[in-house]
């Protein structure tokens, strides 16, 4: 079972990543993709949208009009690359390197490609506005960077003298879904599936969902590892943490965890193709 929408990531840039195409086609073959959720907000979340458009603005302002060449310069620029942040700690250059700093946060909002950004803003668009209720509009940008300069700093732990640009908003976004896991796991999203020759809808619990989504990134953190480019795994898991960590910090007191759903779980549509 894999979930083919999620190009999500942390993308680790490297120029020699082999070609997924073949393999993108075999696993679309069993496609889950969560496209709404019956969870509804007190307020507009202003911040989440926010969000969804600063990286929008960025990929298409910035990025998309980029050839291959100065694509690559962007990445060198903007990416989060472990090996010059972890150097400002060095005894051999002991000044405070502001800009590797900042880099933790020009990373989030920069992406591989399209489908890397969609991938990530749909996440955001349908778990972050209920996280944003929960916390409160100034908390939740908080929790966002802070879970994404998590997810940055345990991927950087796994190699941290890797030159490879990291970028890639799925730190942050793996918080979110933390957030989410931990308030609202019964709520259901309404999910696509495609199942060999069976399309459908259903409405499945977040707790399914996303606890299948943490499953495959446990698994896929070996390989991920050993891997000199692709998804960036571990900043997924330490996005996740992050956000376990800082949710019952954050949270207005009067929210609740384990929150019911509004709907009735396992409701579906299927059709047979022909």
């Amino acid at each position: 079972m894999v979930f083919v929408f999620l190009n999500l990531g942390h993308k680790i840039l490297h120029p020699q990543l082999p070609n997924f195409r073949k393999e993108l086609i075999l696993k679309s073959m069993f496609l889950l993709l969560p496209y709404r959720d019956d969870n509804p907000t007190r307020k507009f979340a202003l911040i989440n949208w926010c969000l969804i458009a600063a990286n929008l603005w960025v990929f298409f302002a910035y990025q998309f009009p980029l050839t291959a060449k100065q694509q690559l310069a962007y990445y060198s620029v903007f990416g989060f690359i472990p090996a010059s942040f972890f150097a400002q700690f060095s005894p051999f250059e002991p000044t405070f390197a502001a800009w590797e700093w900042a880099t933790a946060l020009t990373s989030m909002f920069s992406h591989g490609g399209i489908l890397h950004l969609f991938g990530n803003l749909l996440f955001l668009y349908l778990y972050g506005d209920n996280v944003e209720d929960a916390l409160g509009k100034v908390r939740y940008l908080l929790f966002y960077l802070l879970c994404g300069l998590g997810g940055a700093i345990t991927q950087a732990l796994t190699n941290p003298d890797s030159q490879v640009p990291m970028v890639g908003a799925s730190g942050a976004i793996s918080g979110v879904i933390a957030g989410y896991l931990l308030l609202y796991p019964r709520a259901n999203v309404r999910v696509f599936y495609w199942l060999f020759l069976f399309i459908g809808t259903i409405y499945l619990p977040a707790y399914l969902v996303l606890g299948f989504w943490v499953f495959e990134q446990i698994i896929a953190l070996p390989e991920s590892m050993r891997a000199a480019g692709g998804v960036a795994i571990a900043a997924h898991l330490g996005g996740f943490v992050s956000g376990i960590l800082l949710v019952p910090l954050l949270k207005r007191k009067e929210v609740r965890f384990f929150q019911k759903g509004h709907s009735r779980a396992f409701a579906r549509n299927t059709r047979r193709i022909r």
